[in-house]
């Protein structure tokens, strides 16, 4: 929870998967001032590009729903004080036509990979007693046709989070699910182009908006958790 140097000097440290783009890299630029950073993600070339710009900041670079790669990669990993899941996909369909695979992989990834890399790293949250976000959507709240396994997937994911807030307050962990509404994304313009819609950026949330949330509840003072915090466009 503490944004300051330790005794030795050292800054505090946050792991953020999904920072090749969009969010998560919106988020990794946010925290830089504060924080050394691990960009995680599958885009090698995208992460140390990032990388070479944020003072800090290290390619952490894994496919997070390899079990056996995600544990290799989080061997020596002692202490995080900031852990925010905002890798994620978007598979949208209706019922009818979404299958099993689809199923599977949409929680795969936005459910079982968020709940093993975090198992993975609790001892070294647990030692900073630090902060865990994890980016979540208004799907999280309200399913509607078409989004069926998604909403499902982050549906799942607020009951994660909210079983890990309850379960890890002892010992010292805050626990943050960030809803916003359509953010401006390379997923967003999948998601509109199968909707069959107009793309309009000024409809939609910036990454970086997101981001300050993110930053709004890391920062938050030690006697206080932001639980779930809500973002929508202006004007929406």
């Amino acid at each position: 929870m503490s944004e300051s140097a330790d005794a030795t000097g050292t800054r505090p440290l946050a792991l953020v998967t999904g920072a090749s783009r969009g969010i998560g890299a919106a988020v990794a630029r946010a925290l830089a001032p504060r924080y050394d950073l691990l960009l995680g993600g599958r885009d090698e070339a995208a992460l140390s590009e990032l990388a070479a710009e944020l003072p800090g900041a290290h390619p952490w670079p894994v496919e997070l729903t390899d079990a056996d790669a995600l544990a290799t990669a989080t061997a020596g990993i002692d202490r995080l004080d900031v852990l925010v899941h905002s890798a994620g996909v978007g598979l949208l369909g209706t019922v009818a036509e979404t299958d099993a695979e689809t199923w599977r992989r949409q929680f795969d990834v936005n459910v079982v990979a968020v709940a093993e890399l975090t198992r993975l790293l609790l001892p070294a949250l647990r030692a900073a007693r630090g902060d865990v976000v994890l980016i979540n959507s208004g799907s999280g709240f309200t399913a509607r046709a078409g989004w069926g396994s998604y909403a499902a997937s982050k549906f799942a994911l607020r009951a994660f989070a909210d079983a890990l807030r309850a379960e890890e307050a002892g010992h010292g962990l805050r626990v943050t699910s960030v809803h916003p509404g359509r953010v401006d994304t390379e997923m967003q313009r999948g998601v509109v182009e199968h909707e069959g819609g107009e793309y309009d950026t000024g409809r939609y949330l910036r990454p970086e908006s997101v981001a300050g949330a993110v930053l709004l509840a890391v920062t938050a003072p030690d006697d206080a958790v932001l639980t779930e915090v809500v973002l929508r466009p202006a004007g929406a």
